[in-house]
């Protein structure tokens, strides 16, 4: 007998989605919640409109799953869906964004016993730079960092993902890295 993994899990569900299960529907948004927050988290700064963008992602999962076409994971189809739901609202947002505060991985894995105030205030001070660095990107250099980087896809995931050809992820992903590093550059001369 053959284990189910983890995309035949989502296929099942998706298709009681489409025969209107509502069961199978809450039982994809707990299985997708944690991950598609996370990515709009980095991507929002903002709980209350990544949790918005989330359950916008979630609704048109519900009314689109009968549509899914099958050319890609179930995994690719909601995070595109919740990259374009991004996009569309960083392009709509007109005010200005805080930056964020000080996250885990500003501590490289130190043992957090063991970090000095120098090395905690450069991680932070390190992390403020990039941090800075995303916000100067364009919505589609910033979205293609975040999925590559933060969510962990591949460069042919996020083409997908943001229904482009590979070599414009590459592209996208090459001129972000040349923006972010002479940003960061500045501040360390600053």
């Amino acid at each position: 007998m053959c284990a189910v993994t983890a995309a035949d899990e989502d296929s099942i569900l998706l298709a009681a989605i489409a025969g209107g299960d509502r069961r199978a529907l809450r039982k994809l948004y707990t299985a997708y919640h944690g991950r598609l927050f996370r990515f709009l988290m980095r991507v929002t700064r903002d709980a209350e409109l990544a949790d918005e963008i989330l359950n916008d992602t979630m609704w048109v999962v519900w009314r689109g799953a009968a549509g899914f076409r099958e050319q890609s994971r179930v995994s690719t189809w909601i995070m595109g869906i919740a990259y374009r739901r991004a996009l569309k609202a960083l392009s709509s947002l007109k005010r200005q964004r805080r930056l964020g505060g000080v996250s885990i991985d500003a501590l490289e894995g130190s043992d957090v016993g063991e970090v000095s105030v120098e090395s905690f205030a450069h991680g932070v001070e390190t992390e403020n730079w990039v941090e800075a660095a995303l916000e100067c990107l364009s919505p589609e250099h910033r979205l293609t960092i975040e999925l590559a980087y933060f969510a962990g896809e591949s460069c042919e995931e996020i083409a997908l993902i943001t229904d482009c050809p590979v070599g414009t992820v590459k592209t996208r992903l090459h001129h972000a890295r040349i923006r972010m590093q002479r940003h960061i550059s500045k501040q360390e001369r600053a």
